[in-house]
């Protein structure tokens, strides 16, 4: 019995260390986030269509400071949006389809706002989410540019150029399948660049595309690059859950490492500059991300810096060339939208890797197939967890089974276990060699009671981080006042009780001859209600379930055993 006096040892200290971690996440938070939300207190109110910046941390370069370098060694700078040119009418053009409404500056032509129409803000707000935001509270902008020689974003050539457009509102229409917006601008020598927008229906890529018709007498050369512009704030729509948050930084995929994080730290102090053919670069936040995706097979410089207080990430093509009376286009993808596997899958390879099951992924994953397969047939996600639940029992009923028959044998046999215990109470090297004795001559395994659970946990977890990182299920109603899976109960009914359903399980199990593990076994409940307390509702509606099947079986096999006990002693 000491193993599993060490297994309940084990299980309560995991159970404290992950409240502490709850605590500290709830009451102690780190300092940059405080410093954040205190600034996000101080800062004067407004809507997100005020596009003034917080001084010192606007989205323009320096204008004494370079920025990314070209693959052939020219240090450059964007010409970054901004609200210098008060003298441009109309300058923001306003991009609606059928998932997005967005904002595009024509002084560089950059995104500078996203709203994606179909995720909320919040739960009780029927106001889109706004994913890129340019405000006086928060910057993060898709930034795109020519830079190098003769870019027309570059300093030495005036940086950030005013396009023309030719109307300030662009919208999908209903029937097409796809949207176009060009902004042009021509210089001073008679090259015309049109930078083209592609919007698809039903889709969060955003094609960016570079047209260049050089009229002048000369040759024209100029880098490609594409930025994502973001601050330190926290992250928006981060659900904190025991401690646990969703990674918030940039990640680079490259042939060689498909999957590689940078949190702030790192890019502070190690910023990147690669050589990358094939790959991708994004910033993550829970549910949603930013990414541009480089063109199949173009060599790109994947390089990160700072501009001020705030971080740039982003690449830079080789230089395209375009005689004199000769034309070029160069483009690269952007997906700015939630992050859904079967989306991300298509955009560029790895890319669904963003959705993070954990290191159970593999358990994860075909978990989350299964569990959207259910929510396909019924259209409520609570049901859908219910009948996973139902599914992932049937799978482990033999293996329940014979444990519940086991500790259904330790429970007929407690009064043996009660007499050996006054015989050799003090004697414990005697009194376990005969608990084992009495264990073989029953063929009771004494973990068999331990087994059910254990077996469990991997799917405990992995359901865990489904819940945890599926968009899906944000905002995700069940009935009642369930109106969001997501999150934990906000009345607490669910874990209370699951805690109850935790408490008869436990009376049908034998009671442990050491007092000790006694009275663990009594607290256990209780622990572990409260511990739920932080849960997400999905997951303690899958344990509560579980253990109400689990009861079911449980009570029936104890029955059974009872009865074939009594038939043999008479």
């Amino acid at each position: 019995m000491d193993i599993q006096r060490i297994v309940l040892f084990a299980g309560l200290a995991i159970v404290s260390y992950m409240m502490v971690l709850a605590w500290n996440e709830d009451y102690n938070l780190p300092q940059t986030q405080q410093i954040a939300e205190q600034s996000s207190s101080r800062a004067p109110s407004g809507d997100s269509d005020n596009m003034t910046l917080p001084e010192g941390s606007s989205g323009r370069s320096d204008s004494s400071g370079e920025e990314f370098v070209t693959p052939e060694g020219d240090s450059q700078a964007i010409g970054a949006t901004g609200n210098d040119s008060a003298d441009v009418s109309d300058q923001l053009i306003t991009v609606r389809t059928d998932v997005y409404e967005l904002k595009i500056d024509r002084v560089g032509g950059n995104l500078i706002e996203s709203a994606l129409l179909q995720y909320d803000r919040s739960l009780d707000s029927e106001e889109s989410l706004r994913l890129l935001t340019n405000t006086n509270k928060r910057t993060y902008i898709m930034e795109s540019g020519l830079i190098g020689r003769d870019g027309i974003d570059s300093k030495g050539n005036g940086g950030a150029p005013v396009y023309d457009v030719s109307a300030s509102e662009y919208q999908l229409q209903d029937g097409e399948d796809s949207l176009t917006v060009n902004l042009t601008h021509t210089t001073d020598n008679g090259v015309e660049v049109t930078k083209q927008y592609r919007f698809a229906r039903d889709s969060y890529e955003i094609d960016v595309r570079y047209l260049i018709n050089n009229q002048s007498e000369s040759a024209w050369q100029a880098n490609m690059t594409g930025k994502i512009v973001r601050d330190q704030a926290p992250d928006p729509t981060a659900q904190n859950s025991l401690g646990i948050r969703a990674f918030l930084g940039m990640v680079v995929s490259t042939p060689e490492d498909p999957y590689e994080k940078y949190d702030f730290d790192d890019l502070t102090e190690e910023p990147v500059n690669r050589s990358v053919t094939n790959g991708w670069l994004a910033f993550l936040q829970h549910y949603f991300l930013a990414a541009w995706v480089p063109e199949r097979d173009q060599p790109a410089q994947f390089q990160s810096t700072k501009r001020g207080q705030l971080h740039v990430m982003g690449f830079v093509y080789p230089a395209t060339q375009v005689a004199p009376g000769e034309t070029a286009e160069v483009s690269a993808r952007a997906y700015v939208g939630p992050k859904i596997i079967e989306r991300l899958e298509n955009v560029a390879p790895n890319l669904d890797r963003t959705v993070d099951f954990g290191f159970l992924f593999f358990i994860a994953l075909p978990l989350f197939i299964i569990l959207d397969w259910f929510y396909g047939l019924v259209g409520n996600w609570g049901v859908a967890i219910i009948l996973l639940t139902v599914l992932v029992k049937a799978v482990f009923f033999k293996l329940s089974a014979t444990s519940y028959r086991s500790m259904a044998r330790m429970r007929a046999v407690a009064p043996q276990l009660t007499r050996l215990k006054e015989l050799y109470g003090d004697d414990r090297q005697r009194m376990s060699q005969e608990m084992m004795a009495l264990y073989k001559r029953e063929k009771i395994n004494p973990l068999g009671g331990c087994l059910p659970i254990l077996v469990q946990m991997p799917v405990f977890i992995s359901l865990y981080w489904v819940l945890f990182e599926s968009v899906q299920l944000r905002h995700a109603p069940f009935m009642l006042w369930i109106h969001d899976l997501s999150v934990m109960d906000p009345y607490f009914i669910l874990p209370i009780l699951m805690g109850a359903s935790m408490m008869l399980q436990m009376s049908l199990n034998p009671t442990p001859p050491d007092p000790m593990q006694a009275k663990i076994m009594k607290m256990m409940p209780l622990v572990f209600t409260v511990f739920f307390l932080w849960f997400p509702a999905g997951l303690v509606l899958y344990w509560l379930v579980n253990n109400i099947l689990s009861i079911s079986q449980q009570w029936y096999i104890t029955r059974k055993i009872e009865a074939e006990t009594a038939a043999r002693k008479n």
